[in-house]
């Protein structure tokens, strides 16, 4: 916790410091490439940092650490850290990384704070930064130690066995392994970062959930094509796409991810979109244990043909006694697939019964999953029922959204 001569400090230049927090956050990214330039190649993803939701992200994780540190100074937001705490260790982030980080941030609050930042000051968010820092490395220390790795040894390569394209926008790769090393089985729910060298040489990581159980000798996961906009925008995805081909070698990290299946309560998977890859991942494993307990996925889609992985999630779904799916479709209630209820429009949980004491597991677009949430702490979900995945830089919001009381309107 702060100590009692940095908290009153913390407290009352906290406001002045979120609303220029991303100003910070932009300036400080800006000086950091400057001076470490190879941090561009397999650490930071260029395209998030081209539309800014990098910034975004790292504003937006130390505002709330900061405040809940005043807040609540007897404990830490575990949730905030455990996710970053993987995503980190996905990239294999060394714990002396953070000193540079500091230097560079705090380089960055002096310049755009000015005056403001007296010794005084700078000594209180100095605790701040180092708090969280150490509460991520020990973190980090401990994942990396559960998988007997170091920051370093995370990669590997695999051999891309299978290549299939799901719809337009959407391919699925089946790795194989290459060589002989231990391989841990991953926990259903996890992601892996892959990897890529583009064509001007720099390597760019990207996560991508695992859509399959492992079987020991493989790995799955599914690529969405980011069509539009400008380079970098898309360019992993695009590339994995379009050049990538059965034969080729990737360099994939160790599977990390803290939403991770509860397989002894009954499940209720809600997606949109690719949000559904996390669910597939889950739902194999299901089957592969044979699991007898009620599991229902909800997923809602722009239509049936943009539906990815449907026929896998179908199948897993329909080989468990007790599965059921319903679907939602922005182009109209119809399907040809064994589904239990197909609706039109944006999702209504109001249309389906959820078992008495499930675990949920949420993916999709941010304002998705803040909307169902909503709605099912209002129809008397606790909270801590609810898991959800979020797919891309913004790993700090939806932690923090105000609860509904239950029984209030909310969205679906």
């Amino acid at each position: 916790m702060l100590s009692d001569r940095a908290r009153p400090v913390v407290e009352a230049t906290l406001p002045v410091v979120a609303d220029h927090i991303g100003e910070i956050a932009q300036r400080f990214y800006r000086h950091l490439f400057d001076a470490h330039p190879e941090l561009i190649d397999g650490v930071f993803n260029r395209g998030n940092q081209a539309e800014g939701t990098q910034q975004v992200a790292l504003a937006g994780s130390v505002a709330a650490f900061a405040s809940t540190l005043v807040q609540t100074p007897e404990q830490l937001p575990e949730q905030l850290l455990n996710r970053i705490a993987h995503k980190h260790a996905s990239l294999g982030i060394r714990p002396d990384q953070y000193q540079v980080v500091h230097e560079h941030l705090f380089w960055a609050i002096a310049d755009v704070l000015g005056d403001a930042v007296t010794p005084e000051v700078a000594a209180a968010w100095d605790e701040v930064y180092w708090l969280m820092a150490y509460a991520l490395i020990h973190q980090e220390r401990g994942l990396y130690s559960a998988r007997g790795v170091r920051p370093e040894t995370v990669w590997r390569d695999w051999r891309v066995a299978e290549k299939v394209a799901e719809n337009d926008d959407v391919v699925t790769f089946r790795l194989a392994r290459i060589d002989d090393r231990l391989v841990k089985t991953s926990l259903p729910g996890q992601y892996v970062t892959v990897k890529v060298q583009m064509p001007d040489g720099v390597h760019q990581p990207r996560q991508y959930s695992l859509t399959a159980a492992d079987d020991g000798e493989h790995r799955q996961f599914s690529v969405k094509r980011v069509r539009g906009g400008d380079q970098p925008d898309g360019e992993v995805s695009n590339h994995l796409c379009d050049r990538v081909q059965v034969g080729d070698t990737l360099t994939m990290s160790l599977p990390f991810g803290d939403v991770v299946l509860d397989d002894s309560r009954p499940a209720v998977f809600v997606s949109a979109g690719i949000g559904v890859t996390p669910m597939a991942g889950m739902l194999s494993h299901l089957r592969q244990a044979g699991s007898g307990l009620p599991i229902t996925l909800l997923h809602a889609d722009a239509d049936e043909a943009s539906f990815a992985l449907r026929r896998q999630v179908l199948a897993d779904l329909r080989a468990l006694p007790r599965g059921s799916v319903h679907v939602w479709y922005e182009s109209g209630g119809q399907s040809e697939l064994p589904v239990d209820g197909v609706h039109a429009g944006t999702m209504d949980l109001d249309r389906v019964e959820l078992p008495d004491g499930a675990a949920y597991y949420l993916c999709g677009p941010l304002p998705f999953m803040q909307a169902v949430r909503s709605a099912l702490v209002a129809r008397g979900v606790p909270p801590r029922d609810i898991q959800y995945e979020v797919f891309g830089p913004d790993l700090w919001q939806a932690d923090f959204q105000a609860e509904p009381a239950p029984g209030s309107d909310a969205a679906a």
